[in-house]
């Protein structure tokens, strides 16, 4: 399918630059009703016996700066390989040999080990582990998507991070979780509904414009997730109840949706997933996805898209730029019911 079919007008003035200061007063839009509420009215919209299923990743301080050869280079890490070494975008990665090392303090460093094309440039620290991830929390910064086109703020540390994030891993936030309150999830929860966790660590490639003119050209960045078997039979035990599931989030459908079976059923899942939902596509795994306001022609936009309906969905996107909705990490959110093949 043409990428060209997934474009649409989105004036800048659209684009949510700072977050609310009240997470769960950002708007939902109900699709494909086209119906205007908040996020606290969740406990309201969905069913008594829901299931909502939560990416419960930790954003870290993901982008550094250093020196190597008297240059001065950006480094933004986006996806783990192991104990020391980890795949990054450099700017001008054109001037770095393999060997060279970038120097972040007296005792922090990279060396390049070699380089992946459009992946970006595999980096090996002096450091690994738990100690990485300190230095990386002393020194590193806040990977804020490149459109905010601003340094993060202390601000940024707390309001880019979901109130539940538990595995320090990601690189951009599941920012349809970054709507929820200690507050609104007791209320969730006492009205019967099941809150449950899994894992992917959102990688920078979420960033990555499609380049391609047909979607069948376009490589996915893999991510890593882990669904544990404790989760994995609790969703499924409800869906032989018949109760609903809800994604909370485009990584979370993801996830389930690459541990999946033909009958609907979830399986244990750790590894990687590059999965690339386009329309059309046939959903297993949930029922309804709760998920911010994309930008034109991403591969995001294209995965509500196949959920939703294509006509559906930008029905919709029309409908929230005629209301005023705010798009992206820091925009408001919709949930969008699951279109029947």
């Amino acid at each position: 399918m043409r990428v060209d079919f997934f474009d649409f007008d989105l004036p800048e003035h659209f684009i949510a630059k700072e977050p609310l200061k009240k997470r769960d007063e950002a708007k939902l839009l109900l699709v494909p009703e086209l119906v205007n509420k908040k996020v606290k009215d969740l406990v309201d919209v969905l069913p008594d016996n829901a299931v909502m299923v939560f990416n419960d990743t930790k954003v870290i301080p993901a982008r550094l700066y250093g020196i190597c050869n008297n240059r001065k280079f950006e480094v933004m890490l986006h996806k783990n390989i192991n104990f020391d070494t980890w795949l990054a975008f450099i700017r001008n990665s054109k001037k770095l040999n393999i060997g060279d090392v970038i120097v972040f303090t007296n005792d922090f460093n990279c060396k390049v080990l070699s380089k992946q094309g459009e992946s970006g440039v595999e980096v090996q620290f002096n450091l690994g582990g738990g100690d990485l991830f300190i230095m990386l929390n002393e020194i590193g910064e806040l990977p804020l998507p490149p459109y905010l086109k601003r340094e993060a703020t202390k601000e940024d540390e707390e309001a880019y991070q979901t109130i539940y994030a538990k595995e320090e891993g990601a690189v951009a936030a599941p920012t349809a979780g970054l709507h929820f309150t200690d507050d609104l999830l007791n209320k969730l929860k006492n009205k019967g509904i099941e809150l449950l966790f899994l894992t992917l660590h959102v990688g920078a490639g979420t960033f990555q414009p499609v380049k391609v003119e047909d979607t069948k050209d376009h490589k996915m960045h893999a991510e890593f997730g882990i669904i544990t078997k404790e989760v994995a039979d609790k969703i499924n035990n409800a869906k032989k109840q018949n109760r609903k599931i809800v994604a909370v989030g485009t990584t979370s459908l993801r996830l389930l949706e690459s541990a999946v079976d033909d009958d609907g059923m979830i399986h244990p899942f750790e590894g990687e997933t590059d999965i690339f939902i386009t329309p059309p596509y046939d959903f297993k795994s949930v029922d309804y996805l709760m998920t911010n306001f994309h930008l034109p022609k991403s591969t995001l936009f294209m995965l509500v898209s196949a959920f939703a309906g294509i006509d559906e969905m930008k029905k919709a996107y029309q409908f929230a730029k005629d209301n005023d909705y705010r798009f992206y990490s820091y925009g408001d959110a919709s949930l969008l019911k699951r279109k029947s093949n």
